[in-house]
């Protein structure tokens, strides 16, 4: 890539305020590629073509032109087909989460579900109807749906409908919209068929095309990591124990999310800071300062708030959240790997987004290796060597002399071996010297008699476990705060030394009492 292109921001692309709004309050913070190219034509009422794949915020690219053009009214005034249930259902989330502040209501609808569900929706009133083909034509023909007042049409994933052999559905549906509709269609190839289908049904289109980098950096080690995501913070603990940093840079999708992260790794003890888009110049000059200097070695960073840094030494680069598209993985891990020297980019995949890695793959033409996260023995070994190398650095600059004396009473008591251990013990802080692998333990669900009432906060919860009942962070699952009580998942081994050494504890002034939660009646 040649060099960075002038940043454009949602406000410039004509967009308004009450979508605004709600773009930032998601947490996204510039428009992708295929929104830059599709939305102001699309804004103008022009029909596009979008080339484009999942994964690179086409959804916006649509759902946006619709939210502003769109008005209220007693039938559907826009379509969306999707070729799956399990994508009407994502991209009406995207449409109700984008249009918060319009008033807009927009209703999936698609096989599986009880169809009297949909029936009551449509009869209520829906202003955007997302669904699958089948689904669509079942309730035009039951006249329950009628597209007579539909202003926008868009067919999403194109390519994949046609491929299922939804095209006479697709003929049938838009047949029953108005001609003077505005037609939206994005594939991420564009064949015969696709065009075929563009010449029949749309006017004079608007070709919207991502044009991405064909090389990646060839002394980049790529590899991803099969994770769930409630087990993305433990995994990335274990990498940054295991492998061997010196400075990481972590990115995150939104704003909320590198906060969320940067503070749980504080609170594990790493050396780590956030820089986003809200932050200011000042707190971004000082998070970068002492990213440089060796104060913090772990940055969590957005992608809009790390282009254009110009960082040397960065040894890793972990996508903690996947890109939103093959560009934004080129230029972060771009980021390491500079001035001829080697890195690793690492990628957190869960199981549904296989499809996303297999397009950066595609797009960037590379190869990205799958590894097994680092075993509970590799953590442990390296926690202990961390140690070793600690004291060792301690003892070499001199800096224990005061401590001789006291350690000359404990050696009075007990042999050297166990004085070295009960120090390293204490330098894990209340890890278990045999963890189990994240996520295999059974979870307990334990009830305490303090909530948000009481100024407890998850963080609280958190800190007591691990300073009064020794339980380390990997083993506290899903925290539940009500008002006036509590919900916490611990893993089994550690239920009962966790109801023994907090039950009758004081926290911020109240007597807490905790017990293990009664089972859950089964409807």
């Amino acid at each position: 890539m040649t060099g960075e292109k002038t940043l454009m921001n949602f406000e410039e692309l004509g967009i308004s305020a009450q979508i605004v709004k709600a773009i930032y309050e998601i947490g996204y913070e510039e428009p992708t590629p295929i929104q830059k190219g599709a939305i102001p034509p699309a804004l103008e009422g022009k029909d596009i073509i979008g080339q484009a794949q999942t994964g690179t915020g086409k959804t916006a690219a649509f759902a946006i032109p619709i939210l502003q053009r769109c008005k209220k009214g007693t039938h559907p005034s826009a379509i969306v087909i999707e070729p799956t249930r399990e994508l009407a259902i994502q991209v009406s989330e995207e449409f109700n989460k984008i249009g918060k502040f319009k008033g807009l209501s927009a209703v999936p609808i698609y096989g599986g579900q009880s169809i009297e569900h949909q029936l009551r929706a449509l009869k209520k009133g829906v202003d955007i109807v997302i669904g699958t083909p089948g689904r669509v034509i079942d309730h035009i023909q039951r006249g329950t749906l009628n597209l007579d007042k539909v202003q926008i049409a868009v067919l999403d994933e194109a390519d994949d409908m046609l491929d299922m052999g939804f095209i006479d559905d697709i003929k049938r549906i838009l047949g029953k919209t108005p001609e003077d509709r505005q037609t939206m269609l994005f594939s991420a190839t564009i064949d015969k068929n696709v065009l075929d289908i563009s010449k029949r049904y749309m006017h004079d289109p608007v070709r919207v095309m991502i044009n991405l980098a064909d090389i990646v950096v060839p002394k980049i080690r790529q590899i991803f990591y099969e994770v769930r995501e409630g087990e993305k913070i433990d995994a990335l603990s274990r990498i940054i124990d295991v492998e061997d940093l010196y400075r990481c840079l972590v990115f995150c999708h939104t704003k909320r999310e590198a906060d969320q992260v940067a503070l749980k790794l504080k609170d594990m003890g790493y050396n780590a800071d956030a820089i986003h888009g809200d932050y200011s110049q000042s707190q971004r000059n000082t998070a970068m300062r002492h990213f440089r200097n060796g104060t913090i070695d772990i940055l969590v960073a957005t992608d809009v708030a790390a282009r254009g840094l110009d960082i040397q030494d960065v040894t890793h680069v972990i996508n903690y959240s996947m890109p939103q598209d093959p560009e934004s993985y080129i230029h972060r891990i771009g980021r390491t790997g500079r001035a001829g020297k080697s890195g690793i980019a690492i990628m957190f995949v869960t199981p549904r987004e296989y499809k996303e890695l297999r397009l950066i793959e595609k797009i960037a033409k590379t190869k990205i290796a799958k590894e097994k996260l680092p075993s509970s023995q590799a953590v442990m070994e390296a926690r202990q060597q961390s140690i070793l190398d600690s004291i060792t650095a301690v003892m070499d600059k001199g800096a224990h002399s005061s401590f001789i004396p006291a350690a000359g009473k404990l050696l009075e008591k007990y042999d050297a071996e166990e004085c070295l251990a009960a120090v390293m013990s204490m330098a894990f802080s209340g890890v278990a010297e045999h963890e189990k692998e994240s996520g295999q333990a059974p979870m307990t669900r334990l009830f305490m008699t303090a909530g948000k009432r009481d100024g407890i906060t998850a963080k609280d919860i958190v800190k007591t476990f691990t300073a009064e009942a020794g339980v380390p962070f990997s083993e506290i699952g899903r925290i539940n705060l009500m008002d006036a009580f509590t919900f916490v998942e611990v893993s089994k081994d550690y239920a009962e030394r966790v109801i023994q050494s907090i039950d009758k504890i004081i926290v911020k002034g109240k007597e807490i009492r905790i017990e293990k939660a009664r089972e859950r009646k089964k409807a």
